[in-house]
C-alpha cells in the first residue's frame, strides 16, 4: 500500500532535494504500531533534518516530522480508530516521522489524545507546546510565583517561546518577550506579553560576574551569550528553564550567581522525557493549562506546503506554530 509523505534524499555529498512522493508501507521500520497520521507541526528539529543535518537525521533517504496525530490502525495494545499522537522519542530524526500518510512506531511511544484537545489542537502544541509547558512546569516546581516579579522568554516569537508566554500569562506571570522582530510585537501583546524588548538588550560585555538583578524567572530558548548574561541578571532565589542553542553551544558563566543568589539553572529535555512524566504533562495542557490562544499561535498549512515552510523556519522567518493537515 502506497501513502503520501515528503521525503528528503542525498542525492550527492551533502546535497540534499525533497518532494512530495508516494512511498510504500513496507519501507516503514518494523514496529508494532502502525498510525493513520491527520496532523503534523513543524519544528526546529524538522528543519534541521529537512536540510540534511546528519546530527538530527543520520541516514537519508527520510521523512521528517517529530509530531503525528492521529488514529490507531495496528497495535497490540489500542484498539483501532482510537484516537493517538506521538511526540518526540526518535520519530522524525531516525524513525521516519510525520510529514507522511502513516507512521509506524513502537508502541510505547505512543500516548492517547488526551481529552479536551482536538487532534489538530494537539498538533498546535507539538514537541515545541510540550516544551514549552516542561519549562513552567519545572519553574513553579521550584517556587516561582507571580508575586517575585517579572518572567522573561527569549527567543518569544518562535514556538517554545511563544507557547511559553501564552501559558506564563494564563497563570498571571508578568511576561517579559525578547524578540529581534519589532513587528511581532503586537501579536506578541496578544498572547499574554506585558512588554516587549529587542533581544540585543541581553549582551553584555563588562565581565562582571554578576549583574543587577532583573528577572525572577526566565524561559530560555536561544542560548550561548544570552543564557550566559541571564545566569548574571536573574533575582535572588531566580530560576532559569533552558532548552535551546541556536546562537551557540557553550555556556561561559562563573560560580557566583549559583551561590550568592542561590540561582537555579534547569534544562529541559524533551524528547527522552519518559513516557508517564508526557502523559501528566498533556493531561495538564488538555486540561487546566489549556489556552485560549492556540488559533493565535497557529498557521495551517497543507502536507504539499511543507518545503517552503521548512525552508523558512531554517532562516528564521516562521513565528509561532506551523500546524500541518496531512
Amino acid at each position: 500500500m502506497t501513502f503520501k509523505a515528503l521525503l528528503v534524499t542525498e542525492s550527492a555529498p551533502k546535497t540534499f532535494e525533497h518532494a512530495i512522493v508516494q512511498r510504500e508501507q513496507s519501507e516503514l521500520p518494523e514496529h508494532d504500531t502502525l498510525i493513520k497520521v491527520q496532523w503534523s507541526s513543524l519544528n526546529y528539529k524538522d528543519a534541521l533534518s529537512f536540510s540534511g543535518n546528519k546530527g538530527i537525521t543520520r541516514n537519508y533517504p527520510h521523512t521528517p516530522g517529530v509530531d503525528a496525530a492521529g488514529v490507531i490502525e495496528e497495535s497490540p495494545l489500542l484498539a483501532k480508530g482510537t484516537e493517538v499522537i506521538v511526540v518526540g522519542f526518535d520519530l522524525g530524526m531516525n524513525t521516519s516521522g510525520g510529514l507522511g500518510e502513516y507512521i509506524r512506531v513502537p508502541s510505547e511511544w505512543v500516548i492517547e489524545k488526551p481529552a479536551g484537545l482536538s487532534l489538530r489542537e494537539c498538533m498546535i502544541l507539538g514537541t515545541a507546546g510540550f516544551t514549552a509547558g516542561q519549562c513552567v512546569e519545572r519553574l513553579l516546581q521550584n517556587g516561582l510565583t507571580p508575586d517575585k516579579g517579572e518572567v522573561l522568554v527569549t527567543g518569544a516569537t518562535g514556538g517554545v517561546g511563544s507557547v511559553a508566554v501564552a501559558l506564563l500569562a494564563a497563570a498571571g506571570f508578568e511576561v517579559v518577550a525578547a524578540s529581534r522582530d519589532p513587528q511581532k510585537a503586537a501579536w506578541l501583546i496578544d498572547l499574554g506579553a506585558k512588554r516587549i524588548i529587542p533581544a540585543e538588550e541581553l549582551t553584555e560585555d563588562s565581565g562582571k560576574p554578576m549583574l543587577k538583578g532583573r528577572w525572577a524567572g526566565a524561559v530560555e530558548t536561544v542560548g550561548g551569550p544570552t543564557l550566559e548574561v541571564l545566569t548574571r541578571s536573574m533575582q535572588h532565589r531566580g530560576v532559569i528553564t533552558f532548552c535551546g542553542m541556536i546562537t551557540g553551544m557553550e555556556l561561559k558563566t562563573n560560580v557566583f550567581p549559583f551561590i550568592l543568589r542561590g540561582l537555579s539553572l534547569i534544562g529541559i529535555d524533551s524528547a527522552e522525557c519518559p513516557l508517564p512524566m508526557k502523559k501528566e504533562l498533556w493531561q495538564k495542557l488538555a486540561g487546566d493549562w489549556k489556552s485560549d490562544k492556540l488559533e493565535a499561535l497557529c498557521r495551517e498549512i497543507r502536507l504539499e506546503d511543507t518545503p517552503v515552510a521548512l525552508a523558512d523556519m531554517a532562516k528564521g522567518k516562521t513565528r509561532g506554530r506551523t500546524v500541518v493537515k496531512i
